[in-house]
């Protein structure tokens, strides 16, 4: 029996989001714990799944009060790594009205980046029953290999591979690598989340279903999401294609951390059904869990510690 249900490899950081102005006129920043791979984690742990973040923080106050977080959620550390000297990554995160986000990001280096192949045990992530990777670990070369070097085991192992793209375009020199660097995930993964505008980017295709047609005849994923935003997702398995309309319930104040809590929520999903073996129902039962856990998160400020209860969830579905 794996000793971990999800192991995740990534960034861990600090998201700086904006709250008000004070009684000086000065923007006022809330300190949130974020990371796209730990957010997917902080999902499972609420489903009740054990989980394992492999990743690097700076020996400073955001490194410390990372790996505090982590604790109090009970996220796996096993594979938590401290830089001496290169400082935490940190995200100024922009909110506009309609919830969409403008990111600045200090990393330049940041830890993150600084993980090593030597800092990955691969233990870890064969004692795994999902392993789950994004491209912001392989925007430098040296966190790449590590990152690669985690795929590789999981490969070997026959753990199962979630992948999600997440394009960040201010933290990519170049967009052709980051467009390798998503094809790499996509000819490596069993499941895949990505947005419709992913999709785009990598096809040039706005339609989503012709979008993902090229794709999904590209590499062979077998569960292949595609998130709209408002307007709901998408699941393309064999030959079924399945949509599920969004929970519009407004209170939404922010979308960090939405993409992540619907790709967390379809893992959980997974965890106890056979990915080989799903049926029309179980994708919409998928689709439906991880669109209201999405619109919940959204209706708080940051990600990690905003994670919503199962109960919340299956209290939205019942209701809606």
């Amino acid at each position: 029996m794996a000793k971990y249900d999800v192991t995740a490899l990534g960034e861990l950081l600090i998201d700086f989001t904006y709250t008000g102005v004070s009684e000086q006129g000065n923007s006022l920043l809330e300190v949130n714990p974020g990371g796209a791979p730990c957010n997917v984690l902080a999902l499972l742990n609420k489903c009740g799944r054990s989980t394992n973040f492999i990743g690097k923080v700076g020996k400073d106050q955001f490194g410390y009060l990372l790996r505090d977080t982590l604790a109090d959620l009970k996220i796996g550390m096993d594979g938590l790594c401290f830089d001496d000297e290169v400082k935490t990554t940190l995200a100024f995160v922009k909110t506009f009205e309609n919830g969409d986000r403008d990111f600045a990001f200090y990393r330049n280096p940041g830890a993150d980046i600084m993980l090593t192949e030597e800092e990955v045990d691969t233990e870890q992530i064969r004692d795994s029953r999902i392993f789950h990777f994004g491209t912001l670990s392989m925007t430098h070369e040296g966190v790449c290999k590590a990152t690669e070097k985690a795929v590789n085991a999981a490969k070997e192992s026959g753990v199962l591979i979630s992948f999600d793209p997440n394009l960040r375009i201010p933290l990519w020199k170049d967009l052709d690598m980051a467009k390798a660097k998503m094809e790499y995930g996509l000819s490596k993964c069993d499941v895949c989340k990505i947005s419709e505008e992913e999709v785009e980017f990598l096809t040039g295709e706005k339609d989503i279903e012709k979008g993902a047609a090229i794709l999904r005849g590209k590499f062979p994923v077998k569960l292949f999401q595609v998130t709209a935003g408002a307007e709901g997702s998408y699941a393309f398995y064999k030959d079924l294609m399945v949509y599920k309309p969004s929970f519009k319930l407004g209170g939404t104040i922010e979308t960090t951390g939405a993409g992540d809590t619907f790709c967390g929520s379809i893992l959980h999903g997974l965890l106890s059904r056979d990915i080989d073996r799903l049926s029309k129902e179980d994708l919409e039962e998928m689709l439906t869990f991880a669109n209201a856990a999405a619109y919940l998160v959204t209706t708080k400020k940051g990600a990690i510690r905003s994670m919503p209860e199962v109960e919340e969830i299956q209290r939205i579905i019942k209701e809606n």
